[in-house]
């Protein structure tokens, strides 16, 4: 008998809006051009979780010299019943220059002009959500004036 991978597929997990600061343009640096970019807030909407994103994490931003942007965010999520979520949400933002400088200047632009998805992972310590320590998700996102537009999918 042979068996062959399951093909996976995507469930919707949660729409995340994440607030953001004023970014922080850290310069060039030997790896590229650096910029921190503060989470301030936002919320979360999914069937199984809902809840806030809680200030004080950031996307700490590579941009690379096509312009994409190499995403390495990490915040903390407070779900409605109080538990806390840890997000370590890597990803990639690119498409052509012209795009990419709207984006730069807070422009709303049409998500099907660029590229944005990013791989989440979850940690917690809260044995009704431990469930998300062994999820495998992906997100596709859109980015707006002063936040990110985030839907996560659960990969089964």
């Amino acid at each position: 008998m042979s068996y062959s991978p399951i093909t996976p597929s995507l469930a919707p997990l949660v729409q995340a809006e994440i607030l953001l600061g004023e970014v922080q343009e850290v310069g060039q640096t030997p790896l590229g051009k650096r910029r921190v970019i503060p989470i301030t807030g936002g919320s979360f909407q999914g069937e199984r979780l809902q809840g806030t994103v809680i200030s004080g994490g950031a996307d700490w931003q590579l941009v690379r010299p096509d312009g994409a942007a190499m995403l390495d965010a990490r915040y903390t999520l407070r779900t409605h019943d109080g538990t806390l979520i840890v997000v370590n949400n890597r990803g990639v933002r690119h498409g052509p220059p012209d795009v990419l400088a709207q984006l730069a200047r807070g422009e709303e632009v049409d998500p099907a002009l660029y590229y944005f998805r990013s791989t989440p992972v979850f940690e917690t310590g809260a044995a009704g959500y431990a469930w998300l320590n062994d999820l495998i998700a992906v997100c596709s996102g859109v980015r707006r004036k002063q936040s990110v537009l985030l839907d996560f999918y659960e990969v089964r």
